[in-house]
């Protein structure tokens, strides 16, 4: 897969339309408790229609990640301070295999699908979080911490329940927040259970256009969406 490329921006995306296959997006979060951006992935659009929005982030993509003040990652952190000490974000690239982030129109989770090197397929994850939000270059949504792993045998387990508490506890998520979130796993958990979209529909099988480029992540990564700037 060959590097460069630019975000094709505007088009039929955001709120009125649709992207096309091969347009290059952002998919962004912003941080809990603020409102600024600290997750930004540059990500190829696979399908995006009023059921489903697919995009691929490849393998050695520029990203965008918080970190600790001092540089820390914050899965190196201790849990009882991991979201009380000060941030701030740098640049990197996303190693290993590539991602497909799969997400439905209004949805509080997106399913997202790993490899193993080879093509392997290792399992879904299902990220709890806000409703994308479209605007004209991309995505935007705010994590919820708490997850899942779904496998091939379709066994599936919570994931990070203690950084969930931890939020909580402090202040980076209210009581009602955190009981919408519980009912938007458990109504993921139903759609495992009965092995509804997007587990039964194959995207394990699926693999990236050879001939799309790595997206270039923008230099304006967090400008604000134009609806919002006024």
């Amino acid at each position: 897969m060959a590097d460069g490329g630019a975000v094709r921006r505007g088009g039929t995306g955001g709120a009125a339309g649709f992207w096309r296959p091969g347009d290059q997006i952002l998919w962004r979060y912003r941080e809990n408790g603020g409102a600024g951006i600290h997750i930004a992935r540059p990500v190829t659009v696979v399908r995006d229609d009023e059921e489903l929005l697919a995009v691929w982030l490849a393998p050695g993509t520029q990203c965008v990640r918080p970190v600790l003040a001092d540089g820390t990652p914050p899965h190196q952190e201790p849990l009882r301070t991991r979201y009380t000490k000060p941030r701030t974000v740098v640049p990197g690239r996303w190693f290993g295999t590539g991602v497909l982030k799969l997400a439905r129109p209004g949805e509080p989770w997106s399913v997202w699908l790993f490899w193993e090197p080879g093509w392997r397929f290792k399992n879904w994850y299902v990220n709890l979080e806000e409703p994308l939000v479209r605007w004209d270059g991309g995505v935007d949504s705010e994590d919820h911490f708490l997850d899942l792993c779904v496998y091939p045998d379709r066994s599936w387990g919570w994931r990070d329940e203690d950084e969930f508490a931890q939020a909580q506890q402090d202040g980076l998520m209210d009581v009602s927040v955190a009981e919408r979130v519980r009912e938007a796993g458990r109504s993921a958990v139903e759609v495992i259970r009965a092995w509804g979209a997007p587990f039964a529909d194959g995207w394990e099988n699926w693999r990236p256009d050879p001939s799309w480029a790595v997206p270039l992540l923008p230099e304006d990564w967090d400008r604000t969406p134009a609806h919002l700037s006024t």
